[in-house]
């Protein structure tokens, strides 16, 4: 298969993303996961996927949503607010043990900030960004998505700034720090 074959548009990606995540959620949520270190392994997937993902948005979809989507400014203000929500519910879930009594309330309240993030851009972003942006576009933000993730950091960084975080050289450098970590510690992930 050829390259231009292979290609998705960012949409198609970023749903991938959130379906990818709801999965791990749902997992959770009926009891399949198995024992303790089982459920540290799906918070830690959770957490890569997560920060990757949010990370590749605010570096490539919300400067282009800003630009091309009327009323793009505040519904990008308000997908970085929620991604740094999330970002603080993924930090006190990460200093908790899965036999911490208050373990399973923050992976509720993760649960249902992730739900909130997918019903927000699936309903209200994504078809506005469809609407605003040619085939090709999208397809080319689908790149840059795609290969974003692929250098992203895969563990939250609460007292980095957002603009050092989305820089092109410290996005990058921040995720060879993380899977340099990840590998030491035998801590999962997969290649975006």
């Amino acid at each position: 298969m050829s390259r231009e074959a292979g290609r998705r548009d960012v949409l198609q990606i970023l749903i991938h993303d959130h379906r990818e995540v709801e999965d791990m959620v749902a997992t959770f949520e009926t009891g399949g996961i198995g024992d303790a270190r089982n459920l540290q392994d799906l918070v830690e997937q959770i957490t890569i996927e997560l920060v990757r993902h949010f990370v590749s948005e605010e570096r490539h979809l919300y400067p282009v949503v800003r630009r091309h989507v009327p009323g793009g400014e505040a519904l990008a203000d308000q997908a970085v607010a929620d991604h740094a929500e999330v970002e603080r519910l993924l930090n006190d879930l990460e200093g908790r043990k899965p036999a911490d009594p208050l373990f399973a309330e923050a992976f509720r309240r993760l649960a249902a900030a992730v739900r909130a993030h997918v019903e927000d851009t699936e309903n209200g972003l994504f078809p506005r960004l469809a609407a605003e942006c040619t085939a090709e576009q999208l397809l080319e933000l689908g790149d840059k998505v795609a290969a974003a993730k692929r250098v992203a950091p895969t563990r939250p960084h609460p007292r980095t700034p957002d603009a050092l975080l989305t820089n092109s050289v410290t996005s990058p450098l921040l995720g060879l720090i993380d899977r340099t970590r990840d590998m030491l510690t035998r801590r999962a992930a997969d290649d975006a």
